[in-house]
């Protein structure tokens, strides 16, 4: 909205200034400024609202160590990092972009769903929540809806480099062709790092490209389910998905700045996506959020996200991800995420296994997710989460490095 006055102002009235807001580090900047400001002065408040409202949490007792203290903690707190996304990125964002509509949809779809579930917990106490079936129909709608946009959506496109020129200077500049629509990826540690969704359809069809797409929202609807789930479950101690979820966002930001700069696209000889570069400003308040919601959700907790935080996060990065075609480095970048969706997986299966052969349930772990497993080994929390949070900062940096190291 700033941005679309601020552009009037600056073209009609020669507004001194006024002319800051076309940079995207400006914007970003005043969107981080904005939505960390959002989350610590109104935080407090909403907490405290949401603590008159008695909106606390349920806790179930897992023998876990300072389990029975977060009873009646609120909960719901979501809600703070929904609004710090949504504010700053209504102000600074350039909303006719396709980018950042796409990322909006799905910051409130989500955060319905997280929203309903956390509702149905406090306000109809049922410690189940939203049934699993009505969740996932949820994460697949929402991916048929982002699959469909960013594979039909004619502002969705790549640009090709074809040659090079120098300028007046005599610098080499590079020549990217007409912006096209396209199913390719980026493929990370891979020489010629792009993968046409498409190629898999050579052998059965005439024209791959148009085809493509069976392959491709199926994928998107799998990563968004698998992320948002990985977020939601990852939100087990205090500061946990928080933190982790503001390293990811910041290695994303950087991954869409240059993927959306002509001159950084064409140094690191990666995919140059038009109009991309306008997601940074989002993700700077999606980083914002995070961190500003972080001083009320670290440890100790005055306030639990909820699934309305949590899926809405999860959700977010993964969309991210698809947008700017780095969807295949997610296993690394949310390796976290990863370990604590496999951690249940592979308990759920073990147990379900040795039941049925030996007639007793084994567990590989302690107890899943895999930050409880640390919890019942006597590890405080705290220390988990830092620990978790060292490793999700090397696993951002071994992703930056995939820019280069191919």
């Amino acid at each position: 909205m700033l941005t679309a006055l601020f552009e009037f102002f600056d073209r009609v009235y020669d507004l001194p200034g006024a002319g800051v807001f076309q940079y995207i580090t400006f914007r970003s900047a005043m969107a981080a400024i904005f939505s960390l400001l959002i989350s610590l002065v109104f935080g407090k408040r909403i907490i405290a609202f949401i603590r008159r409202q008695q909106v606390g949490e349920t806790v179930r007792d897992l023998g876990l160590e300072g389990q029975k203290e977060k009873e009646g903690t609120p909960t719901m707190g979501g809600l703070i990092i929904l609004a710090s996304i949504i504010i700053p990125t209504l102000l600074f964002a350039q909303l006719s972009n396709i980018y950042i509509q796409l990322l909006l949809l799905t910051t409130v779809w989500m955060g319905a769903i997280g929203f309903l579930d956390d509702y149905i917990k406090v306000f109809k106490k049922n410690k189940e929540g939203l049934r699993g079936k009505f969740k996932v129909m949820g994460q697949v709608s929402l991916g048929l809806m982002v699959g469909g946009i960013l594979y039909f959506h004619p502002d969705v496109t790549i640009k090709q480099k074809v040659n090079t020129h120098r300028d007046i200077t005599g610098r080499e500049v590079p020549v990217f062709g007409e912006a096209s629509q396209s199913a390719k990826t980026t493929l990370p540690f891979i020489k010629n790092n792009e993968l046409d969704y498409g190629g898999f359809l050579k052998k059965w069809v005439d024209e791959p490209r148009d085809w493509a797409w069976i392959i491709f929202i199926p994928v998107v609807i799998f990563i968004i389910t698998a992320v948002s789930n990985g977020a939601n479950l990852t939100d087990g101690i205090d500061g946990l998905a928080t933190g982790t979820s503001a390293i990811i966002g910041v290695t994303l930001g950087i991954f869409a700045y240059v993927s959306g700069n002509v001159f950084f696209a064409d140094y690191l000889d990666i995919m140059f996506i038009p109009n991309s570069g306008e997601l940074v400003v989002f993700m700077a308040a999606f980083a914002g959020a995070c961190i500003g919601f972080l001083w009320y959700n670290a440890y100790p907790a005055q306030v639990f996200m909820g699934d309305t935080g949590s899926l809405a996060l999860g959700g977010i990065i993964a969309v991210y991800a698809i947008a700017i075609r780095k969807e295949l480095l997610i296993p690394i970048l949310c390796g976290i995420f990863l370990v604590e969706n496999l951690s249940v997986i592979l308990q759920v299966s073990y147990f379900r296994y040795t039941r049925k052969k030996f007639g007793e349930g084994r567990r590989i772990f302690k107890m899943s997710p895999l930050h409880h497993h640390y919890q019942k080994s006597g590890f405080h929390e705290s220390k988990i989460v830092t620990r978790f949070w060292i490793v999700g900062i090397f696993l951002a940096i071994v992703s930056v490095i995939t820019l280069k190291l191919r």
